[in-house]
């Protein structure tokens, strides 16, 4: 790989990273201002950073294209593929009132592409992060991620919530991130040292600016405004039998979002007991109700997440991400998780013919462009 130096004929001025990270439970819930709880995983991605006299980003990214691609701050227009997150991050910040300068921009990431675990957000943050040591910049962690969550909102076009980006910017490695969507509170809960996370790379790439994603997003807040509110967040578990008032689709997603949520809170519960096999009940309804309810899951990953069970010591197992391919997340017992992610990765590829990586635990994944 070559260096930034390199590249752009001069020594970088700031290096940062950020990580990819899975969702543990609180899929769908962010949006609707409701519970989370991800985990960082080991891959990063690595920015590299150095000003520039002029108004012109020029960006190099391994595996991306052979040469520099470049636009000018304040002439950012969509539609250059992966280049929209960083196109998106420069006029995200300038709407905070910063004055950016132009600057050179090295990319390098081990974050898998279109495997649900965030390769999009480890490159908003960790560019952010690089910009910030380099600049200065007033922005603390919180502001990263809502910088980030605008970029792909409002300049990419996916309608996601800021769960992504806040677990890259405020994750820690050993911990998981109970993060109320609504008030942005969190807290970070050590997991237990009983269990192993396996996360397997289903090799059924996603994309949250797809037009599912969209349409799932869309009936749950119709379901919401027919149940009076205006997120499912206000409606618990105890509403649940008012949902048989609604058209059948719009109960089901709204029943989702109601009980993960629930899931969520009983899952912070258990962790703090250290009760691992009740977190694996809890992992595997919420597979159920994704399978079922939100309709986000696909024969692929159903076939990966029942063969993930099949290994004596997985307590559960479930869809990890926005859905409709992607990667799955397992909990292990401590010192299985290699052994699990292996032989269930095999026996999938076996089944469907379709290569899967194991994703944690890290065997050194491959260098990948970020995205």
């Amino acid at each position: 790989m070559p260096s930034f130096a390199a590249v752009f004929g001069q020594p970088s001025e700031a290096h940062e990273s950020a990580p990819g990270r899975v969702n543990l439970l609180g899929e769908h819930t962010d949006y609707h201002e409701g519970y989370v709880l991800p985990t960082t995983i080991p891959q990063r991605t690595h920015a590299a950073v150095g000003i520039r006299a002029d108004r012109m980003v020029r960006v190099w990214s391994e595996g991306t294209s052979r040469d520099v691609e470049q636009y000018a701050l304040g002439s950012e227009a969509p539609g250059r593929g992966w280049l929209d997150y960083l196109q998106g991050l420069t006029v995200a910040i300038r709407a905070t009132g910063t004055d950016l300068p132009g600057f050179d921009l090295h990319l390098h990431s081990t974050v898998p592409i279109g495997g649900g675990v965030s390769s999009s957000a480890a490159l908003e943050i960790s560019v952010l992060r690089a910009l910030r040591t380099r600049l200065d910049l007033p922005l603390d962690d919180v502001e990263l991620a809502r910088i980030g969550r605008a970029a792909e909102t409002d300049f990419v076009g996916a309608p996601i919530g800021i769960m992504d980006q806040m677990a890259s910017s405020l994750g820690r490695d050993g911990e998981a991130l109970f993060l109320d969507t609504r008030t942005l509170a969190f807290e970070r809960i050590p997991l237990p040292s009983a269990i192993d996370l396996v996360v397997i790379d289903s090799g059924v790439k996603h994309a949250h600016a797809s037009g599912e994603y969209a349409t799932r997003r869309r009936e749950s807040f119709e379901a919401a405004a027919r149940l009076g509110v205006e997120h499912l967040r206000d409606v618990g578990v105890d509403a649940l039998p008012r949902l048989a008032a609604l058209d059948p689709i719009l109960a089901r997603r709204a029943r989702h979002v109601i009980t993960e949520n629930q899931r969520v809170s009983d899952a912070v519960a258990a962790l703090r007991a250290a009760d691992t096999r009740r977190f694996g009940r809890l992992m595997n309804d919420s597979h159920t109700s994704m399978r079922d309810d939100y309709e986000i899951s696909s024969p692929e990953i159903d076939t990966l997440v029942a063969l993930a069970r099949e290994n004596d010591g997985v307590f559960g197992a479930r869809l990890t991400g926005g859905g409709f391919g992607g990667s799955i997340v397992a909990i292990a017992g401590a010192g299985t998780g290699a052994a699990v992610g292996e032989r269930t990765a095999r026996m999938y590829t076996s089944r469907t013919g379709r290569p899967a990586a194991v994703v944690v635990p890290d065997h050194g994944v491959g260098t990948r462009p970020p995205g």
